[in-house]
């Protein structure tokens, strides 16, 4: 049985936000002290994690002098080569400054929308330097909360120029970056645009480069509009989509909670996890997810190993489901028949419209679903 113990192989990461967030919430002050970049890099390191992921003012501040963003850089680098640990992937905090209190790509403001360009050029040439090759745009305030205040067609339109733009910028530069958009339906605008994957996915198709962005599905964010996380997951990938992951665990209708991953729906968790094991999905494992507020930093050290342990628990699990011979005889009989796909041709067209089905053979057909979920809970109850 397996250890459980993280490898760089699995490709863990976290971000400098997760691990240090200070707890402070709507309702309350903080309840751990600010730690470093540098402190953050050997936290995570002695948890096991591969990786660490930064907005660009999570490492240096937003009113930091040239001389100041250098030396944090140097420091943050440093900590990388002693640890090991490596940067996947990077982002731009659009959201936190007054600026943006209008969104940013989006903004009615047009030296706001250029503003953000600025700052996102910046940010990715950081993000470049550190070693990223993913780089992720969550719009946390391109939305309203009227829609009186924006166009939601000429919002699109902005998003697009601004993201058109950005990968020209990539090109040019020659930098080896893919775009990965975060879908979320809300928070902390009242409407977020580009809701959820299938909306980010079809806006991809109208960029001037769709090769260059795929997306960055969130547990939380698609499990907040009570929609099926596995299923925007799914055809992300068969869309060849899904650059990027984060995983984390949501209660259906709360607010953003950012749980540790597989801390409240576990069936769920299992079954994205036996997905992307499945087909060999090779990307970080972003956990993009925060300790309760209760804890001290050991308690976020043991929450960022928990996250870790709970993925590799419910690998091992995704590897006995597929071997338990129980299970695997239901999946044969519920895939019964002749699997082939149906191509058009026109003789084939013909020959379907002559075929005689019996539609009462179709129609008495069960599908044993409930035994086959039965046997999958009690596997991950532990008890076969």
């Amino acid at each position: 049985m397996s250890s459980y113990t993280p490898a760089p192989s699995d490709k863990f990461t976290f971000g400098l936000w997760t691990v240090g967030n200070i707890g402070r919430d709507p309702f309350g002050e903080p309840v751990r002290k600010p730690i470093s970049p540098v402190e953050i890099v050997h936290l995570l390191a002695d948890a096991g994690a591969w990786g660490v992921n930064f907005h660009d003012n999570d490492l240096v501040p937003i009113d930091a002098s040239p001389a100041q963003r250098d030396q944090i850089v140097r420091d943050f680098k440093a900590a990388l080569t002693e640890t090991g640990m490596v940067v996947p992937m990077a982002t731009t905090n659009l959201f936190s400054d007054p600026a943006f209190r209008d969104g940013a790509f989006t903004a009615n403001d047009p030296q706001v929308r250029a503003y953000a360009l600025h700052k996102t050029m910046r940010a990715i040439d950081l993000g470049v330097e550190c070693g990223a090759s993913t780089y992720v745009f969550w719009g946390g305030r391109e939305g309203v909360e009227t829609d009186a205040a924006k166009n939601p067609a000429e919002a699109t339109k902005r998003f697009r120029e601004a993201i058109n733009f950005l990968c020209s910028y990539v090109q040019d530069q020659g930098y080896d970056l893919r775009f990965a958009l975060e879908p979320k339906p809300n928070e902390p605008r009242g409407d977020i645009y580009l809701a959820t994957v299938g909306h980010a996915l079809a806006f991809i198709s109208t960029l001037d480069s769709p090769e260059m962005v795929g997306v960055n599905p969130e547990v939380a964010h698609e499990t907040m509009a009570g929609l099926n996380f596995l299923h925007g997951v799914a055809q992300a990938w068969e869309m060849g989509k899904l650059f990027h992951i984060d995983l984390n665990d949501q209660v259906v209708g709360r607010y953003d909670q950012d749980f540790r991953f597989a801390a409240v729906n576990l069936k769920s968790a299992f079954f994205l996890v036996k997905f992307l094991e499945d087909v060999g999905y090779n990307g970080p494992r972003h956990f993009d997810a925060h300790a309760y507020r209760t804890e001290s930093y050991d308690g976020v050290k043991a929450f960022a190993r928990g996250c870790m342990r709970s993925y590799l628990i419910l690998k091992e699990k995704a590897r006995q489901w597929n071997a338990d011979p129980a299970i695997q005889a239901l999946v044969a009989e519920i895939n019964a028949g002749d699997q082939t796909p149906i191509t058009y041709s026109k003789e084939s067209a013909e020959a379907l419209k002559e075929r005689d089905f019996d539609r009462a053979a179709l129609g008495a057909r069960g599908m044993p679903y409930e035994q086959l979920d039965q046997l999958t809970v009690e596997l991950l109850l532990g008890v076969r």
